[in-house]
């Protein structure tokens, strides 16, 4: 990428020394949210020298402190949404303002519609690819079941799915626009929804192969997709389809507040390094602005058990029973490598936390302080949004082997190899699948956290809820303390 184009679309502000530095931006978004809740913990992470690794510290006291009461997770969300909101900037044709400020003045008439129209079949049922085979009916719930017993999935997700099981007209969904940020992510619900009837508002890349894979989906399934175009367009809409989220972010914006309907909004699309945080920040921002203008929006996004997650206190008691109930045979060669390395290796999963929680610390230094801030950013939302009225479906989804994690030998190798500590990585169209159909569980049962109607007892049970992390909160060992030796194991088999 090019000067021009890291300085041009949503951007972070100059740091003192006049760089766009997502370090700083980081940095005091963080501290903002922590100064809310934790003062000192604050200072601590405002002083922090060396942010690429030493954010970890900081991200897991930010739970600790959000956990200690029913108070800090809003406190914290808002203060951190408003540092988020100082830093963010859009810049276009050299000159610079505030990104709220980009929101509200789209160039008029960017983008027009075109539509292209599935066939008339009915609904696709229940069904999720999992190795090799379509499960569905009993394969499928016995598939929920197994997952359950091994600890890969939590009690609430398995609830959830069952009852989508046994609702199968919930599965039509001609009466809802799902307006996708992202469409073509690999673990967005894009595929899923276009086989049931779902109107799709979808936002990607004007690339003609991404648009050609997203109409190729649309005609195959019985929906209908609506597709942003520049200019007066043509025979083949790929060629004119697609947006920018970067660069185009107030017009993408203005063009899905002309759809006459209320929007499910996902935030899905997926970039590396500090481009992943500025794509969050315009999708985030173009959430915001539904949230706060629009009834009957839904928001949705996808979590990661990969950060540091306040998780129920069943499952911080499940991995500590399965920490102390390792065989003899696996204590042997753990032992020793957890004390010749210091005690970095196979320490105990999930540390004891305030409001009926544990904190399980899955932050992988390899993703960087700017997916963990990305992701963050998505959970301030997510909880802000609820505590104002709006629905929030937002699930902690299963380690997969993306794209992204297979062009990381270590990380590649560390997923292939996690069974070994009792964690299952997903293949994607699998996770995307199953969070599609909670998507669907969350729009359609009236008792379900997303609904802000529905009461919790903690704010953090809407981020703990359904949740499919794999197996990384109730594995007996903290996760950056087994997912090396698994990678090593990986590496060693050619995995």
């Amino acid at each position: 990428m090019n000067r021009q184009e890291q300085e041009s679309g949503v951007v972070f502000a100059r740091d003192a020394a006049g760089a766009r530095s997502s370090t700083a931006f980081g940095r005091e978004a963080i501290a903002a949210a922590l100064r809310a809740i934790a003062p000192d913990a604050a200072a601590a992470a405002r002083a922090e020298r060396d942010w690429r690794h030493g954010y970890v510290r900081h991200l897991v006291r930010l739970a600790e402190a959000s956990a200690a009461s029913a108070q800090a997770p809003l406190a914290a969300a808002r203060a951190g949404l408003a540092a988020i909101a100082r830093g963010a900037r859009f810049v276009r044709d050299g000159d610079e303002v505030w990104l709220a400020e980009a929101m509200a003045a789209p160039r008029a008439g960017w983008l027009r519609t075109a539509t292209v129209r599935g066939g008339d079949g009915p609904p696709a049922p229940l069904a999720i690819p999992y190795r090799g085979r379509e499960l569905a009916g009993a394969a499928l719930l016995r598939q929920l079941d197994d997952w359950l017993a091994r600890g890969v999935v939590e009690p609430s997700f398995v609830q959830a799915l069952r009852l989508v099981h046994d609702h199968p007209d919930w599965l039509d969904l001609s009466d809802q626009h799902f307006a996708l940020l992202g469409a073509g992510a690999e673990l967005g619900p894009f595929e899923w929804l276009a086989r049931r009837r779902a109107n799709l508002v979808a936002v990607d890349l004007p690339r003609p192969a991404i648009q050609q894979r997203l109409i190729a989906a649309a005609r195959a399934g019985n929906g209908v997709l609506h597709l942003p175009v520049r200019g007066e367009g043509g025979a083949d809409p790929a060629a004119y389809a697609g947006a920018d989220l970067l660069a185009e972010t107030p017009e993408i914006a203005a063009w899905l507040a002309r759809f006459d309907a209320p929007l499910v909004l996902g935030a899905y699309a997926y970039l590396e390094g500090a481009r992943h945080l500025r794509v969050a920040l315009a999708m985030d921002a173009i959430q915001a602005q539904f949230a706060a203008a629009r009834r009957g929006v839904t928001l949705a996004m996808l979590g990661t058990p990969t950060v540091a997650c306040a998780v129920p206190a069943e499952a911080m008691q499940a991995a500590h029973e399965r920490y102390a109930r390792r065989p003899l045979s696996a204590r042997l060669w753990q032992t020793p490598l957890r004390w010749l390395s210091g005690g970095r290796l196979f320490a105990r999963n999930v540390q004891p936390a305030g409001g009926g929680f544990g904190i399980a610390d899955a932050l992988i230094v390899q993703q960087g302080p700017n997916y963990a801030l990305a992701k963050r950013l998505q959970q301030w939302r997510a909880l802000a949004a609820r505590a104002d009225g709006c629905r929030v479906s937002t699930h902690v989804a299963p380690p997969s082997l993306t794209g992204s994690v297979l062009s990381n030998r270590m990380m590649a190798a560390a997923y292939r190899s996690a069974a070994t500590f009792g964690v299952e990585a997903f293949a994607p169209a699998t996770a995307s699948s199953l969070m599609a159909a909670l998507l669907v569980h969350d729009l359609r049962n009236p008792q379900a956290a997303a609904n802000p109607a529905t009461p919790l007892a903690h704010p953090l049970q809407l981020l703990a809820d359904a949740a499919n992390h794999g197996g990384l909160w109730r594995m007996p060992f903290a996760a950056r303390s087994a997912l090396p030796v698994a990678a090593l194991i990986g590496a060693l088999r050619g995995q």
